[in-house]
């Protein structure tokens, strides 16, 4: 497994397909990390679509969106899954921000994320708005996750 990309560091850029449900209609398209330069950026990566903790976590995340875009901050989720299995799972549960669909899982292991090739580690990182890295959370088994206002304390603490 490669290592996490240090803290002060410039985040790993990427562009990846990603779908985000705007009014119940799911809008598909690219985002690109260096071009969300100017405001912070919250990276979770997550191991499945319509699993229970990626659920409870990804949902959490959509009920307290406020406190990301208080700060304006946006909010992107990352996992290996198709563009038709993201927008099924935002569909389901009217997730609030774009998924991302790292396919190859080039961008997880940019990031250090993957678990012998094959799964994603729970990971969240802080991306400030010149595209330094701030903060990261890596789970080691999956089962937790930090909470929104655990992310948002770093957001306004990066500053």
């Amino acid at each position: 497994m490669a290592r996490t990309p240090a803290i002060g560091t410039l985040a790993p850029d990427f562009t990846l397909p990603s779908v985000e449900m705007v009014a119940g209609e799911a809008r598909r398209g690219e985002r690109t990390l260096s071009a969300q330069r100017g405001r912070p950026l919250v990276v979770a990566f997550y191991p499945g679509d319509d699993t229970p903790v990626c659920t409870r976590q990804l949902c959490s995340y959509t009920t307290d969106l406020a406190r990301f875009t208080d700060l304006d901050a946006t909010v992107w989720a990352i996992s290996a899954q198709d563009l038709a299995s993201h927008e099924a799972f935002a569909r389901k549960y009217s997730l609030g921000f774009p998924l991302l669909a790292d396919i190859d899982r080039a961008v997880c292991s940019a990031y250090g994320v993957t678990t012998l090739g094959v799964a994603t580690r729970r990971s969240v990182f802080v991306v400030d708005g010149a595209g330094v890295l701030r903060w990261k959370w890596v789970g080691l088994v999956g089962l937790t996750y930090p909470d929104a206002a655990m992310i948002a304390a770093q957001i306004a603490a990066a500053g």
